[in-house]
C-alpha cells in the first residue's frame, strides 16, 4: 500500500505517532512479500532496510500469526503494529495497550483505545487510588527521590587576620587661652578670698586660745578686738575728710 501510493513510510509513522519510530519486520513477514512475485519488488526492496525482528520460527509462517506470537497477550516490548491485515487488528483489539496503525486511502492512521485498553486504564486507576500501605511503600521506594537543592553562595570577603588596620589620626592639642586680663582678675579674687579665710581663721583661733587659757585671757581677747575695731572705724572717716581738707 505504501509504494502503491508513493509516500515516504518513515515519515509518515513518525508524524502519526509524533515521535521518532524504529521500523522493524520480521522474517515470515518478508517470506510472504517474496511469495508475492517480481511485482512486490519494490516492497521487498523497502523491507530490507528495516531491523530484523527475530520471531524465533524456523519455518515461515503466515505474517498475522508470526505478528501474534511476536505482540503476545499482554504486549511487554509495548509494540505499535502496522498492518493493513483486518482479521489481524480484530485480535490485537482484545490486548490492552497495544497501538494499531493501519493506510485507509492514502492516509495513514491510528486507531483509537480499544475497549480492552480502556477497561485496563480504569482498573488500574482504581487500583491506585485503594492501594493498601504495602502498595504504597512500593511505590514511594520505586519513586524518583528529588535531590536537595544546593544553597548558591555568594562571594567570599577577604580575610580580616590579613586585611590591614586603619591608621587612627592624632587629636590635635587644645589651644591655650591666652587671655591674661581674666587670667589676672581671676588670681586677684582667689588671693583676696585667702587673705580674709586666714583673718577669720586668726579671729577662730584666738577665741580657742581664751578659752584653753581662763577668764582673764578671754577677756584680754575681748579687748583687742575692740581696740581693733574702733582703729578701723577711726581710720576710715579721716581718710575720707583728707582730701575735702586739701582741697
Amino acid at each position: 500500500m505504501a509504494i502503491s501510493h508513493k509516500f515516504d513510510i518513515a515519515k509518515q509513522l513518525s508524524t502519526v505517532a509524533q515521535g521518532e519510530v524504529k521500523l522493524m519486520i520480521t522474517q515470515c513477514c518478508i517470506h510472504s512479500l517474496y511469495l508475492a512475485g517480481k511485482s512486490q519488488q519494490p516492497a521487498v526492496d523497502l523491507a530490507k532496510t528495516f531491523e530484523r525482528r527475530k520471531c524465533n520460527h524456523r519455518d515461515a509462517i503466515d505474517p498475522d500469526d508470526c505478528l501474534k506470537d511476536v505482540v503476545g497477550e499482554a504486549n511487554k516490548h509495548r509494540y505499535v503494529i502496522v498492518t493493513q491485515s483486518q482479521p489481524l487488528r480484530n485480535h490485537l483489539r482484545r490486548i490492552p495497550a497495544t497501538p494499531i496503525i493501519h493506510i485507509n486511502r492514502s492516509v495513514m492512521v491510528l486507531e483509537p483505545p480499544s475497549d480492552a485498553t480502556l477497561r485496563a486504564k480504569l482498573l488500574a486507576e482504581e487500583k491506585s487510588l485503594h492501594a493498601s500501605g504495602s502498595d504504597l511503600t512500593l511505590v514511594q521506594a520505586t519513586a524518583p527521590k528529588e535531590e536537595p537543592k544546593k544553597k548558591k553562595k555568594g562571594p567570599k570577603g577577604p580575610n580580616p587576620l590579613s586585611v590591614k588596620k586603619k591608621k587612627t589620626q592624632p587629636t590635635p592639642p587644645k589651644a591655650k587661652t591666652s587671655d591674661n586680663g581674666k587670667n589676672s582678675s581671676k588670681g586677684a579674687e582667689l588671693g583676696k578670698r585667702k587673705r580674709e579665710e586666714d583673718d577669720d581663721h586668726d579671729d577662730v583661733g584666738g577665741d580657742h586660745a581664751g578659752t584653753t587659757d581662763g577668764a582673764g585671757t578671754t577677756g584680754e581677747a575681748k579687748k583687742k578686738r575692740k581696740r581693733r575695731r574702733k582703729a578701723k572705724q577711726t581710720s576710715e572717716p579721716d581718710d575720707m575728710a583728707t582730701p575735702a581738707t586739701s582741697a
